[in-house]
């Protein structure tokens, strides 16, 4: 009698890791969907904080190499009057 209880608990151990889990394969699949297209929102947002970063810095730069013209000019009016 043991061995039939015994073979019994086998079996419905056996069952039951047999059982159907596309649901859970299936959460799985929308979870790496997901964290899939967080990434390519991130690389996408970081890419345009670069680009908007590099704008400023090429409009700072432009910004510099005006002033310094400015007093490129500053400087000749005042050798001149020298």
């Amino acid at each position: 009698m043991k061995k039939v209880a015994l073979t019994v608990a086998v079996l419905s151990l056996g069952l039951a890791a047999c059982q159907d889990n596309a649901a859970d394969n299936n959460a799985s699949v929308v979870n790496t969907i997901e964290t899939e297209a967080e990434a390519d929102v991130n690389a996408a947002s970081n890419s345009a904080d670069a680009a908007l970063n590099a704008a400023g810095n090429e409009l700072d730069a432009a910004g510099n190499a005006v002033e310094n013209a400015g007093e490129a000019v500053d400087n000749a009016a005042d050798n001149a009057a020298n």
